[in-house]
């Protein structure tokens, strides 16, 4: 028993590390409109420094993505924590809009880092028999830790002095603590292999999975979107036609949508994994009209409510989406069949952000999050039509 219990105490600090690197990559969403007034760049910049740090998550994903396979979790996740450590020296030493780029960019390659690695270490650490609890706790450090970035950043910043420093000064501290306790962690991989034997993760898309395939990279990439509209925009929608201008306020809303992703993932096991991505679309379609009303409407309680029911809907479909290409993919491409499926639903919180911010020129916030509605609501229920009309088929066989 006590044996058990040291496992776990291991399991559960290896998942607090993960949550405070993903912690770091929320961090900014609250403060976005204090850059804006102290740079002066328009709401287009706001989304493209935000979808940077997409471009380094996807490039890691790539190229390294499997390099802790090689080298050995704990020095990947040491890399990890340094890009993150980094990323908040270029906030607290930020004088221009380059270090923000800057920042967001070593920000995602910290993301990128550890989210295939921590989640691997997490659930190496676990003891015998507790796949299951250590599942729920990657996921509770990954989305858990996303939730905390905006919240942590928010209460500061409204409360505390330094409202562009404090939060960074925090953070940086809660990095190196991380790092101490990860170097008192055991290392999981056995036999490591030099840095030179690893190679980029080409994405593959084998015949067999491209029908599953296809659903579930729309739903995944709708998900990111919304949250990444949610990270990206929010702060300002509440702030200019809300009259919102508490930044705890606005990192809690923001945050709200990543812990209802999490309760969506652990919700899977309830609903089962085929039910999931149908119910979770079903989700995303309801967060975006609710997202379309609080747009349309002006009401706080309507953005509140888009960030619970997408942030479920997200969980479901991701979780059910990452089941479902997994399962169909043969053994010997899953690794590149999984990259694609990220490559794309990160691509979600990149593409579509940048337009919004390219629309709220000449539309406004308002109409530019809009026509983002509308084309992401077709998309989804594109998908979702299309795994009805599967689900349905054998019946009429």
């Amino acid at each position: 028993m006590d044996g058990d219990r040291r496992v776990w105490r291991q399991c559960l600090l290896s998942g607090a590390v993960f949550a405070v690197c993903m912690a770091g990559t929320t961090l900014p969403t609250p403060l976005y409109g204090l850059y804006q007034e102290k740079f002066g760049f328009s709401e287009l910049i706001v989304t493209v420094v935000y979808a940077v740090y997409a471009f380094g998550v996807i490039g890691v994903l790539l190229l390294a993505g499997n390099a802790s396979d090689a080298v050995g979790r704990r020095p990947v996740l040491l890399v990890g924590l340094g890009c993150a450590a980094a990323s908040a020296v270029c906030f607290l030493c930020a004088t221009g809009l380059g270090w923000l780029y800057a920042g967001r960019l070593l920000s995602g390659l910290s993301a990128g880092l550890f989210t295939g690695a921590a989640t691997a270490y997490v659930m190496e650490l676990a003891p015998s028999g507790g796949g299951s609890r250590a599942t729920f706790v990657a996921t509770a450090a990954n989305m858990g830790g996303l939730g905390c970035g905006p919240l942590l950043a928010g209460v500061l910043a409204q409360y505390a002095a330094w409202p562009l420093y404090l939060p960074f000064a925090v953070h940086l501290a809660l990095v190196a603590g991380s790092a101490a306790v990860l170097l008192r962690l055991a290392e999981t991989v056995r036999e490591r292999r030099p840095l030179s034997t690893v190679r980029p993760q080409r994405p593959g898309l084998p015949a067999q999975v491209r029908a599953v395939f296809g659903p579930a990279a729309i739903a995944s990439f709708v998900g990111f979107a919304l949250f990444g509209v949610f990270t990206s925009v929010s702060p300002a929608f509440l702030a200019q036609s809300l009259d919102v201008h508490n930044h705890a306020v606005s990192g809690l809303v923001v945050a709200l949508a990543f812990f209802a992703s999490t309760a969506g993932q652990l919700l899977v096991g309830r609903v089962g994994v085929a039910r999931s991505l149908p119910l979770g679309c079903a989700g995303l379609l309801a967060g975006l009209a609710l997202l379309a009303g609080a747009l349309y409407w002006d009401l706080l309680v309507l953005v509140v409510l888009s960030a619970l029911v997408g942030g479920v809907g997200q969980g479901l479909a991701f979780r059910g989406a990452l089941a479902a290409v997994a399962e169909a993919a043969p053994v010997h491409e899953r690794a590149a069949v999984i990259s694609t499926l990220f490559v794309v639903a990160y691509a979600g919180i990149s593409v579509p952000v940048i337009g919004v911010g390219v629309l709220s020129g000449p539309m406004g916030l308002e109409g530019a999050g809009l026509v983002f509605i509308a084309c992401m609501a077709v998309l989804v229920s594109t998908a979702a039509l299309y795994l009805l009309r599967r689900s349905a088929a054998p019946t009429r066989g």
